[in-house]
């Protein structure tokens, strides 16, 4: 495991993470990631540490209103999110990471403009 550290545009939000240095991401279509170009690293709540900026995030939701997409007020970014499709997890937007520490980014096509059908087809959470 590596500590990646990362973060919104402006810097106002630090994030830290235990992952691998070898990413295994998932590029999603859905209308939200295709548009913000979020690129996700699911990673589990044990493995994350926000290091600076709560009272710089703002929440949207929509839909069914489960994800709760983390946004930094001043920039607009967001590194992180709590999806829907992994209870007890965080999806990082791989995009935001310090590339310093990745050795190397592996990109998985998600289909998540058809989500509940392809649900199961998204990596696990990395631990």
């Amino acid at each position: 495991m590596t500590t990646h550290k990362g973060g919104c545009h402006c810097g106002s939000v630090q994030i830290e993470i235990e992952a691998p240095a070898v990413i295994q991401a998932s590029r999603c279509n859905c209308s939200i990631c295709n548009m913000s170009g979020f690129l996700h690293l699911f990673v589990s709540n044990k493995n994350f540490r926000l290091l600076k900026g709560e009272e710089a995030l703002t929440t949207y939701t929509f839909n069914t209103g489960v994800a709760q997409h983390r946004f930094c007020k001043h920039c607009g970014i967001k590194s992180y999110y709590v999806p829907r499709s992994h209870p007890g997890g965080l999806s990082i937007n791989v995009n935001c990471l310090d590339p310093s520490t990745l050795e190397s980014v592996e990109e998985t096509p998600f289909d998540g403009r058809n989500w509940e059908q392809n649900i199961s087809e998204l990596s696990p959470i990395s631990d």
